[in-house]
């Protein structure tokens, strides 16, 4: 899923939870993704999309919302979960676009191939752990400001966000990095009691230890590696549907379902 790993030798064959594959293969089928004009390779992953240019004179979704008055928010849910709207603001709302001839996407920005280094950093992974925006010119760095409805809260975009929002998230792991997952894995195979042999081996490190050249991973490590990983995904998921039974994240919510229908 990396184009450029750190080093030209950590390319390996993995082991991947049923669960693991089963989202990944989902995800490829539902957004079909295309090679990207700059590379000419398939990523799994399409990234933010390209800013709005100031050519551009057609009607913004702030527009849209105060013709219909409301508020961003709810035009984002008519537009992508039209069924968490009543049927009198969703009329409101489409009547709104049909009559300033707002276009989604279109000619203001559509997703990119993949995501940037900097951009995956910057919109997704540090607001999602620390709840905050980094610092990048010419913004400090900032709280995620968030729409409190539906729970746990949409981040607010565009204009006045900041003025519009109910909330801002708390910091789930601040300071957490990409890097940081890897390290993270390897204390979690510690956890499950994973054998040193396997985790060298997942990790793509070499132990040149005498010792290690007796040692060597076989079907069964892999096996309970698997299960212990999946038993921590599902406790996760308990974990999360106690807390609600649905989620604003699609992925999520079709994960949850089931789980609440079969209490």
């Amino acid at each position: 899923m990396v184009r450029c790993p750190p080093k030209d030798d950590s390319y390996r064959t993995l082991d991947s939870t049923d669960w693991l594959s089963a989202l990944v293969a989902n995800h490829i089928a539902r957004t079909k993704p295309t090679p990207c004009p700059c590379h000419g390779k398939v990523y799994v992953f399409r990234g933010q999309g390209a800013a709005r240019t100031g050519g551009h004179q057609g009607a913004k979704l702030i527009d849209v919302a105060r013709r219909a008055e409301v508020s961003t928010g709810t035009v984002s849910n008519v537009l992508n979960r039209p069924d968490r709207v009543t049927e009198a603001t969703r009329a409101k709302v489409e009547q709104a676009i049909a009559d300033l001839g707002f276009v989604r996407g279109g000619a203001v920005s559509e997703h990119v191939a993949h995501w940037r280094r900097n951009s995956f950093a910057t919109w997704l992974f540090t607001p999602a752990v620390s709840g905050w925006y980094p610092k990048k010119a010419p913004q400090e760095a900032r709280p995620v400001p968030l729409l409190g409805e539906p729970w746990p809260g949409v981040p607010a975009r565009g204009r006045g966000a900041s003025d519009r929002a109910d909330a801002c998230w708390l910091p789930i792991a601040k300071g957490l990095t990409p890097q940081g997952l890897r390290h993270t894995h390897r204390t979690v195979m510690e956890d499950l009691g994973t054998e040193k042999v396997l985790m060298d081996d997942r990790m793509g490190h070499i132990d040149g230890s005498l010792s290690a050249r007796y040692a060597h991973v076989t079907p069964c490590m892999r096996k309970r590696l698997m299960l212990g990983l999946t038993e921590q995904w599902e406790a996760a998921l308990s974990a999360r549907l106690l807390i609600c039974p649905e989620s604003p994240v699609g992925v999520l919510n079709d994960l949850l379902r089931p789980r609440h229908q079969g209490r």
